[in-house]
């Protein structure tokens, strides 16, 4: 019997081998530190603004590799970090408030690599260094949120069908709506019905010519479903507008986000447009009401008491409202004919309705702009959940001069930095409800290093006395057990490389150590069994060809159970327990190749197809 294989698979192995040489490649070059720098406005980045830095750099005598416009973004390479350091203080004097200038890692491979789609590794932030938040959303806001919004849409319904009520409340996850005849409530019970299938709309057993819409639990769960998805939707888009590369935004369990920046060190500008909850409403001023006595709790029906942030003084706004931030599509900050800072708004075809609808009536009458804003108190309500304030600030107030349509202007900001943040957080999105960050972790970039280090030590030293113990122990075939051990760390790398998404975290390292070891389990096992059948007196080629095929489902039953705990472990895992599940699944997978496929491949290759009288085992 002569151990062969065809020339196909010869050719199929050199291929994988050869594909995961040239994704694992990009690792050897390593990495740049740089700038990245965008405009805060979504606008585009221009030559003119490269040369001003690039001028400042060689003014400064500050050295840099290369410097080019990509992605709409400048970025600029240095040697080491001083030089980036230096040159971002620089360069934020040079191009001033208007272009996020930030710190970054750029990988360093060729061209020619990258046009192929080889990039190094990601590394996660206990390699990297960075900022890690676990943040917490208030629900309880979301469903209030989703209340006034049923009042204001029962409310419009009612006036519409011209259909009279005596009073409109809320009521548990619902509203109330009282009537003084039984006709008017009977026709409104038939109206809402349809228009609100999702509602559960009943005559109240306990009041007369009343009517109680409530939400169900499955319309409970699935706004605070809504109000998390966007919540994390909107982070994603925020931190985006900080330049950050590689950022991880992901849920966990029913209320929490964890947002991990690597090489993020500045957490106070982080935690700022994460963390604020600001949006705008748009109302309508009560001319009709005396401000000073609202100021003293004389409110009159339907209306409202704020304060204009400049001013202090008291305004009195309808409690209607015309428009919210979740309409607003675009935001940029400039300066009006004054000089004065203003945001400019861009709204979505509904908004632009509904804000075309109201002015066009309203010629004339002033419009109050509200800032509101959600602010954690530090302390928590008695079923447990976080308690926030809404602090809501008029902070401008402009007689409307004409129909407005879906771009339009605020004013009345004090000054430029903060015209900036605001379109900024508008831009990005309102969040759906507050979030409090409940957890905060710094990560620098010289623990990640050593943390690297000590992983490469410890990955190093495993492979090394692996390695010694395959040779003294199996002779000539520990050389090829040794051969597939170091194709499985390439591919490994390469995968890595490769898969998007895919993070190298320290537990990963770990991962790749276990896997390591594990990888020679299955040349043991088929090397013990090649031994028992030469002792049982059969002849080499024979014996390799029992050893190989006796082996394998015992090599496949260990290998599945194994990869069957580490999906397990990916999916109810989060952060470095997922890092180690993907590096051991992944080391799995390579390992059951190597060491069947490519060691057999080596062994036919080596003592196949010939007649041989003994084996080196």
């Amino acid at each position: 019997m002569l151990n062969k294989y065809p020339l196909w698979k010869y050719l199929l192995i050199l291929v994988i081998v050869s594909a995961g040489f040239l994704y694992a490649l990009p690792n050897m070059y390593g990495e740049d530190p740089a700038l990245q720098i965008s405009a805060t406005r979504g606008g585009d980045v221009e030559i003119s603004q490269l040369e001003q830095v690039k001028q400042a750099l060689e003014q400064n005598q500050i050295p840099f590799q290369s410097i080019k416009i990509e992605n709409n973004q400048i970025q600029v390479r240095f040697k080491d970090t001083e030089d980036q350091l230096e040159a971002r203080d620089v360069s934020m004097q040079v191009l001033g408030t208007d272009f996020i200038v930030a710190l970054n890692i750029m990988p360093a491979q060729p061209k020619w690599l990258e046009d192929v789609g080889g990039n190094p590794m990601k590394l996660g932030l206990d390699l990297r260094g960075g900022v890690h938040f676990l943040m917490e959303v208030d629900m309880s806001v979301a469903l209030q949120k989703k209340q006034e919004e049923m009042l204001a849409d029962f409310r419009a319904e009612l006036r519409e069908q011209r259909i009279r009520y005596h009073r409109l409340t809320e009521y548990g996850n619902g509203v109330k709506v009282t009537f003084r005849k039984e006709d008017e409530m009977a026709a409104a019970l038939d109206h809402l019905s349809d228009t609100f299938a999702e509602l559960t709309i009943d005559e109240s057993r306990s009041e007369d010519n009343t009517l109680l819409a409530t939400m169900s639990e499955a319309r409970v769960k699935e706004v605070k479903e809504y109000a998390l998805q966007q919540n994390i939707t909107i982070i994603r888009n925020r931190v985006n507008q900080l330049g950050v590369a590689e950022p991880l935004v992901m849920r966990q369990g029913a209320e929490r986000i964890v947002v991990e920046l690597p090489g993020v060190q500045d957490t106070a500008r982080a935690k700022e447009i994460l963390g604020a909850t600001a949006t705008l409403e748009f109302r309508k001023v009560d001319e009709d009401a005396d401000a000073a006595s609202a100021a003293t709790g004389r409110v009159p029906p339907g209306s409202e008491v704020f304060y204009d942030r400049r001013t202090g003084q008291p305004v009195v706004l309808k409690k209607d409202v015309i428009l919210t931030g979740n309409h607003i599509t675009g935001a940029n900050s400039s300066f009006d004919e004054y000089q004065r800072p203003q945001v400019n708004i861009d709204l979505d075809g509904q908004g632009g309705n509904k804000m075309s609808h109201f002015t066009k009536d309203n010629i004339g009458k002033p419009m109050a702009t509200l800032f509101v804003e959600y602010k954690a108190t530090g302390r928590k309500k008695p079923d447990g959940s976080l308690e926030f304030e809404a602090i809501k600030e008029v902070i401008n107030v402009a007689t409307i001069q004409a129909r407005l349509a879906r771009s339009f202007r605020i004013t009345g900001i004090d000054s430029p930095n903060e015209a900036q943040n605001l379109a900024l957080l508008l831009r990005a999105g309102a969040l759906i409800a507050p979030i409090q960050i409940v957890e905060e972790r710094t990560v620098g970039p010289s623990l990640g290093q050593e943390n690297i280090d000590l992983g490469m030590t410890a990955i190093i030293w495993g492979f090394c006395l692996v390695l010694a113990f395959m040779i003294l122990y199996y002779r000539g075939f520990g050389v090829v057990a040794n051969i597939a051990l170091a194709l499985n760390l390439v591919l490994i790398v390469g995968v890595m490389s490769l898969i998007p998404g895919a993070t190298l975290t320290l537990p990963g390292m770990a991962g790749i150590v276990l896997t390591v070891g594990m990888a020679v389990d299955a040349n043991v096992l088929i090397f013990e069994r090649i031994r028992e059948e030469i002792i049982d007196g059969r002849g080499p080629q024979q014996a390799i060809h029992q050893g190989y095929d006796s082996a394998f489902s015992t090599i496949a039953d260990a290998n599945i159970t194994t990869f069957i705990a580490a999906v397990i472990l990916f999916a109810v895992g989060t952060g470095p327990i997922k890092g180690f599940a993907v590096t051991l699944a992944i080391g799995i997978i390579t390992s059951m190749f190597t060491a069947i496929v490519v060691t057999r491949a080596v062994v036919n290759l080596a003592v196949g197809g010939r007649k041989v009288n003994k084996l080196s085992i």
